[in-house]
């Protein structure tokens, strides 16, 4: 399983927010790139990059700090917030990104993620995040009558490589993550599906490792990673079956 740690970008810094709510966010860097050699000094294989006022504004905001952060590292980025047409992902790519997310896409013009998918073959997952259950968009400005696992179904067979769930109400509360809508949706569709929001613990990544055959194939971190919650080496030494929550040092 992919331990990855999230980069979210608002403003020209790195930041987390509380539930989503731009209004509540802490600054942990000025220098984005600097936080993701961090990373993968610290062993991460992948990192997860969104850009909140892209998300927000319906556009790309960060590509600089993007392309900055893309060019300073050798592991994969996967980017997400704000893509709203194939050119603005084909910038992304020709900069060295890996993957795109798309969000408010996936809900409004499924046809476009179906276009995405087969001018870049691999290279585009989607992000389904979740008040109350219910798909919200727009930056999480908005949300929808929709529900997670329908949407999830009606993007089978377009050719994306994974979905990224999230539930908004945990997300930077390091309440937990939401086990029992992962477990529904892995079970729900083929794609493959990466945990968000809320993780607090290292007992969160070994209850979702119990999902893996169900096609959880990866965890994203944020502020558990920020505060010292979660030790990134411990995490990732879990993934690989190289300890366990009892001698994580952890309460």
């Amino acid at each position: 399983m992919d331990i990855i740690p999230a980069i979210d970008l608002k403003g020209g810094k790195c930041v987390r927010l509380f539930q989503g709510r731009r209004d509540r966010g802490t600054v942990f860097s000025d220098r984005p790139w600097e936080i993701a050699q961090r990373w993968e000094d610290e062993g991460a294989r992948r990192l997860h990059v969104v850009d909140l006022d892209g998300a927000f504004f319906g556009k790309p905001v960060h590509e600089r700090e993007i392309e900055r952060i893309v060019t300073s590292v050798g592991i994969p980025v996967q980017v997400g917030g704000g893509m709203r047409n194939l050119d603005a992902m084909e910038r992304y790519f020709s900069m060295g990104v890996g993957r795109i997310v798309l969000g408010t896409m996936a809900q409004r013009f499924p046809d476009f993620v179906r276009q995405a998918c087969s001018r870049f073959p691999s290279k585009v997952m989607v992000s389904i995040d979740a008040r109350n259950g219910k798909v919200a968009v727009e930056g999480w400005k908005e949300t929808t009558s929709i529900e997670v696992i329908p949407l999830a179904q009606r993007l089978e067979g377009n050719g994306i490589s994974a979905i990224v769930y999230t539930d908004i109400g945990r997300d930077g509360t390091e309440r937990g993550v939401n086990l029992s809508q992962t477990r529904k949706l892995a079970e729900s569709v083929d794609i493959s599906v990466i945990a968000a929001g809320g993780i607090s613990h290292l007992r969160d990544i070994e209850a979702l490792l119990k999902m893996e055959h169900l096609g959880v194939i990866g965890v994203i971190i944020g502020k558990a990673l920020y505060s010292g919650g979660i030790l990134l080496r411990e995490a990732l030494a879990l993934s690989r079956g190289e300890g366990t929550t009892e001698n994580s040092g952890f309460p």
